[in-house]
């Protein structure tokens, strides 16, 4: 073998080693990027996975807040009902309130009326008396509660207003009230009670 031979298989050698030791860091530097592209991945998994715990503790909290904000008006449309059921039980229990009121000094004239009457020697004194109050006490209904009386001998007779406790046939030409028992009352234009009357009634073939 020549020297020029043995210098080219030498070479030829070196080349080969070159390219092995090429090749195998190659390799270790695929290998390497290959760890460090599997820790990203693994980091990003991490990563969603505390974005969703993160997610998961605010949805928690958004429940919470609703959960509180329902009871809370729950609570507060419990306290309502019963305020409201409150105040209309007020309003019914003192609905008479100012009409009572408004009754009470014709009450107190009635007391000074009955202590008056045990020292009274004129029976006209306190008939007087009595009658002042009742034309107080009907001017008071009439003009503040539109409270009216109705029904007097000789009114046409309406079954609508009126009830009939006795009848007696009369040279009438219709229904008249012959006697009134009882006065009836008006609240403005409802009948609060009824008139009882007594009915003369025109005879049959009048």
């Amino acid at each position: 073998m020549s020297k020029k031979d043995v210098t080219e298989n030498v070479v030829e050698e070196e080349n080969k080693t070159a390219a092995a030791e090429a090749s195998e860091q190659a390799e270790e530097q695929q290998a390497t990027e290959e760890v460090q592209a599997g820790e990203e991945k693994e980091l990003t998994a991490e990563e969603k996975i505390a974005a969703l715990e993160k997610e998961i503790e605010s949805l928690k909290n958004d429940n919470a807040q609703l959960k509180d904000d329902v009871l809370r008006r729950a609570a507060d449309f419990e306290n309502y009902r019963k305020r409201s059921i409150q105040e209309k039980q007020d309003a019914y229990d003192y609905a008479n309130t100012n009409l009572l009121k408004d009754l009470l000094e014709s009450l107190d004239n009635f007391d000074r009326t009955v202590e008056a009457a045990a020292n009274a020697t004129d029976a006209k004194t306190i008939a007087d008396g009595v009658t002042m109050i009742n034309k107080s006490l009907i001017s008071m209904l009439e003009n503040k509660y539109n409270l009216v009386s109705y029904g007097t001998a000789g009114d046409a007779f309406d079954p609508d207003i009126h009830e009939a406790i006795g009848k007696a046939d009369e040279d009438v030409p219709e229904p008249v009230l012959k006697a009134v028992y009882l006065k009836g009352y008006k609240l403005k234009n409802r009948v609060i009670r009824h008139a009882k009357v007594m009915v003369s009634m025109p005879k049959e073939g009048n």
